[in-house]
C-alpha cells in the first residue's frame, strides 16, 4: 500500500466512502505514522514474521464501533472483525475483513471457518477479502480443489450470499462479499485498479433498512412436499456415476446439491402443469 496511500486517500475523498477494507497491505511497524487517515478510524493486522500480506478496515469516525475478537484460536487467522453500530431500530452490522493466502493450510482454514460461523449468527454480516479460491464456480456452487469445495460448504453452512459476479483478477474471481442478509449489499461494481495493483476495486453499498434473508434450508414446507415426485426426481440422476471415486464429504456434498435443486424442478413442472392450454396448445388461454 505504500506508494498507493495517496490515491487512496483522494479516492476516499472523492467518493465519500465510510468503509475501506484492505488486503495484503505489506505493513509493518515502520509505516505507523503514514497509514492514518483523516476523518477515519483504523483497525489493522499486520503480517508476522514474514514480508507482505496483512489487512486493514478504515471506518468513518462518525460511525461508533468496536472491534471484535471472535475466540481464542490457537492458529491465527489472516482476519479482522469490527461491530458497527446501527442507527435506532436497524441493529447493529459486524463487518469483517480476510485475507487468506493461496499457500494457507487446513488447520488455518479451519480457524478460519469457526470465525466465520460466530460472525455469521449476528443479525447482519459483510465480510470481504481476498480467499483465493479461483477454481470456484459460483454459478455452479462447485470447486475443482479439496479445499476449495470446503469453503464452500463453509458458505452453505452459514446461510452466506456472494454477491462478487465478475472477475476481480486476471480473469478469476479472487476477492469475494459474502453476506447473511438478502439485500443487506447492492449497487456492486468493479471500480479498476488501484495504483499497480492487479486486483480490481469493489465497490458496493451497505443498505441497512434490508430485510433479513431466506435459506432454502429454512424455509422449504416438507408438509406439503409430493414425496413421490421428490423420489422421481432424485431417482433419475444417476448416483453411481456422480459419485464414483467420490469420499464421504464429497459425496454428502453432491448430494446436497441435488437435493436442493429437486424443489425447484417440482415447482416448475407443477406450473407447467397448471398452464391452461387451449386446443392448438398454447400456453395461457383456456376454453370458455
Amino acid at each position: 500500500m505504500g506508494n498507493k496511500q495517496e490515491e487512496l486517500e483522494a479516492c476516499v475523498r472523492l467518493q465519500g466512502y465510510d468503509l475501506i477494507g484492505i488486503t495484503e497491505t505489506w505493513w509493518d511497524s515502520s509505516y505507523d505514522w503514514s497509514v492514518g487517515m483523516e476523518g477515519c478510524r483504523l483497525f489493522r493486522k499486520d503480517r508476522q514474521g514474514r514480508r507482505g500480506g496483512g489487512i486493514a478496515l478504515y471506518v468513518n469516525d462518525q460511525l461508533e464501533c468496536m472491534e471484535l475478537h471472535l475466540g481464542m484460536e490457537e492458529e491465527p487467522t489472516k482476519s479482522l472483525w469490527v461491530r458497527i453500530k446501527g442507527r435506532a431500530g436497524a441493529g447493529d452490522i459486524i463487518v469483517g475483513v480476510c485475507y487468506r493466502p493461496p499457500d494457507q493450510g487446513d488447520r488455518a482454514d479451519e480457524a478460519l471457518y469457526r470465525q466465520i460461523g460466530a460472525a455469521s449468527r449476528s443479525q447482519a454480516l459483510v465480510l470481504m477479502g481476498d480467499f483465493n479460491h479461483p477454481d470456484i464456480c459460483w454459478r455452479d456452487n462447485a470447486a475443482e480443489h479439496k479445499q476449495s469445495r470446503r469453503f464452500l460448504e463453509c458458505v452453505d453452512d452459514n446461510f452466506l450470499l456472494q454477491v462478487i459476479e465478475e472477475p476481480t483478477r486476471r480473469g478469476a474471481m479472487l476477492d469475494l462479499v459474502l453476506t447473511n442478509k438478502e439485500g443487506l449489499v447492492g449497487d456492486v461494481k468493479l471500480k479498476g485498479s488501484l495504483g499497480c495493483s492487479d486486483h480490481e476495486m469493489v465497490e458496493f453499498g451497505i443498505l441497512r433498512a434490508a430485510r433479513r434473508a431466506c435459506s432454502k434450508l429454512t424455509t422449504l414446507d416438507f408438509r406439503r412436499a409430493d414425496f413421490g415426485l421428490f423420489r422421481d426426481l432424485l431417482g433419475r440422476i444417476p448416483w453411481d456415476k456422480a459419485l464414483e471415486g467420490r469420499g464421504a464429504q464429497d459425496s454428502w456434498l453432491i448430494f446436497k446439491g441435488h437435493l436442493l435443486q429437486a424443489p425447484n424442478k417440482e415447482e416448475v413442472r407443477q406450473k407447467h402443469q397448471e398452464t391452461p392450454m387451449d386446443e392448438q396448445g398454447a400456453p395461457g388461454q383456456s376454453q370458455t
